[in-house]
């Protein structure tokens, strides 16, 4: 079976460590003696209470979350969220501020002026989101709502690399990127991610919210969009998508065996700066991401000349080479490797071979078309 893996670049859903799938494959049909699976149990039993309560813990432990954060384990994916931290955040009269560093905040300014006041304090588009606007705490309105960042942005390959500390509350995307490094919590009004990335399967999001912000959700907010009604009832007012929070469980559990996030920090880096560095001492190979906003999970690259037909050939023998996710999004074009916390190490080594070796094979065929 092992040997029909592949190496998986793709933007999500992404990696799951080899030791959760095989845990996940020893527990299927009989979860520690429960006679069942997880997918079959209820919600309300003990086994599935017992999962959900040591999610939170492990994810606490990781993230250093005091009790003035509530978690919570929604549904309806980060889009949701778009508009669900507008409806519980916005404050009548005051604007909301974003700084717009492509798709994913493009999307978040549709959603957020449904229900507010906006302002876009800064943005890349004038490089097509090649890079993290500069911004600091004076750039923002301490009148404001909120302030409203997407950390990573998946299509353009950019990363913030700190975070402003606001008198306001900050709300962040941080879908892309969640884990892969320690974090300033208490930095942040509200954290929220889909899982598919970093955290487990697809089917479950993540949110983390200063519990004074709860104060903001109007009792006229539909049930299951209010975030104080779901922290009342620790995600549990109606049934919680349990498989995808117990997949989360088990690679939390395996980030603590790997070190924690200040360990995945470093392997993180090293492998991203093992393909930056290739990319960069190739004459064949650029990425227009600037180099102080370079995303540690995302990173995007295209072939001298912006070579379609040759970017399509990458993609196409990669994956008979067992590489497979190396297209970029469809928006953009180009090429791009996702490189979660649960990629290998070998995966980044056995792509960079293979862009040297596929470099020197149509380096010359690139100089005589140009």
């Amino acid at each position: 079976m092992y040997d029909q893996r592949v190496f998986n670049f793709s933007a999500g859903p992404a990696n799951l460590p080899e030791s959760v799938l095989n845990k996940i494959q020893e527990q299927m049909l009989n979860y520690n003696g429960a006679g069942m699976s997880v997918m079959e149990m209820s919600h309300r039993s003990s086994y599935f209470m017992e999962i959900m309560e040591k999610t939170e813990a492990q994810l606490r432990e990781l993230l250093s979350i005091s009790d003035d954060y509530a978690v919570l384990f929604l549904q309806g994916g980060a889009s949701l969220q778009f508009s669900m931290a507008a409806q519980n955040l916005a404050v009548p009269g005051k604007a909301a501020q974003l700084v717009n560093t492509g798709s994913w905040t493009q999307k978040a300014i549709k959603e957020i002026k449904r229900h507010s006041e906006l302002n876009v304090i800064a943005s890349s588009e004038d490089k097509n989101f090649s890079y993290i606007p500069k911004v600091t705490a004076n750039d923002f309105d301490d009148r404001a709502s909120f302030a409203y960042i997407a950390s990573n942005n998946t299509i353009f390959g950019t990363q913030w690399e700190s975070f402003p500390s606001l008198s306001i509350p900050l709300v962040a995307d941080m879908s892309s990127d969640i884990l892969c490094r320690p974090l300033p919590i208490n930095d942040f009004g509200l954290i929220f991610a889909g899982a598919q990335k970093n955290l487990g399967p697809a089917g479950v999001t993540l949110v983390i919210v200063r519990r004074d912000l709860l104060n903001r959700s109007s009792s006229e907010l539909p049930t299951m969009l209010n975030y104080s009604v779901h922290a009342d009832k620790g995600s549990m007012y109606n049934t919680p998508p349990t498989f995808s929070i117990y997949v989360v469980g088990l690679v939390l559990e395996w980030l603590m065996q790997m070190g924690g996030l200040e360990r995945m920090e470093s392997l993180n880096r090293e492998k991203a700066n093992l393909l930056y560095t290739a990319i960069d001492e190739s004459e064949f190979f650029y990425t227009p991401t600037e180099d102080h906003s370079r995303s540690i999970m995302n990173v995007v690259f295209r072939i001298t000349g912006d070579r379609e037909d040759l970017e399509a050939e990458f993609v196409k023998s990669a994956k008979e080479a067992g590489m497979d996710g190396l297209k970029g999004h469809r928006s953009v074009g180009g090429l791009r490797a996702s490189i979660y916390n649960a990629h290998p190490r070998k995966g980044v080594e056995r792509l960079v071979d293979f862009m040297r070796v596929f470099e020197k094979e149509h380096k010359t065929a690139l100089a005589h078309s140009n």
